[in-house]
C-alpha cells in the first residue's frame, strides 16, 4: 500500500519572507531628468492574499548638478495573475517617504510620497527569483504647494530566506 506525500493544505506553511536587491531607473518628475540607483526590497507573503512589500532606493547614479533621491517606502501587493507555475503578476499601492538633494546646491527637503505599481516575480528555483518593476511615485506636496510625480522601471533579485 503506497502512502501519500503531499502536505495538507491547511498544514502547509503560508508565511514567508523573501528579500534581495534591485536596481532602477526614474524619471524625476522635474525638469525631464533621470537618476539611476540601487536598493533592496523585503516580501512578506502571509497568505495568497495578504502580503507586504517594503522597499528602500538611493537613486545616486546619473546625478544631474548633484541631483539624488532615497526612497523609502512599504504597503500591500495585491495578486494578478499568474503564468505557469514560476511567474506571478503583482498590483501594489504604498506609502512612504522621499529625501531629495535639489540640483546645484540648491538645497534638500523631506517628502511623502505614495507609489501605485505592478511587478512581475519569475521563481528561477524554489528560493531564487528575479523581479521586474513598473512604479509611478505621487508627491503630494513639493515646493511652493506643487506636486511631483516620478516614474519608472525596477530589476531585481531575490532570495527566500523562510
Amino acid at each position: 500500500m503506497g502512502h501519500a506525500q503531499a502536505v495538507e493544505s491547511a498544514s502547509s506553511r503560508q508565511f514567508t519572507v523573501t528579500a534581495g536587491g534591485l536596481v532602477s531607473g526614474f524619471r524625476t518628475g522635474e525638469g525631464g531628468h533621470y537618476l539611476a540607483g540601487a536598493g533592496t526590497f523585503v516580501d512578506m507573503h502571509f497568505s495568497h492574499w495578504v502580503q507586504i512589500e517594503g522597499e528602500g532606493r538611493w537613486m545616486r547614479w546619473d546625478q544631474y548638478l548633484g541631483e539624488h533621491q532615497d526612497n523609502y517606502l512599504i504597503g500591500p501587493r495585491v495578486p494578478i495573475a499568474s503564468f505557469g507555475r514560476s511567474t506571478q503578476l503583482f498590483g501594489k499601492a504604498m506609502i512612504g517617504y522621499a529625501k531629495m538633494t535639489f540640483p546645484g546646491g540648491y538645497g534638500y527637503g523631506s517628502f511623502t510620497q505614495f507609489a501605485f505599481g505592478a511587478s512581475v516575480d519569475h521563481h528561477l528555483s524554489r528560493k531564487l527569483l528575479v523581479k521586474g518593476d513598473f512604479e509611478y511615485q505621487y508627491w503630494p506636496v513639493y515646493l511652493n504647494n506643487s506636486t511631483l510625480s516620478p516614474y519608472g522601471i525596477t530589476l531585481g533579485v531575490g532570495y527566500r530566506v523562510f
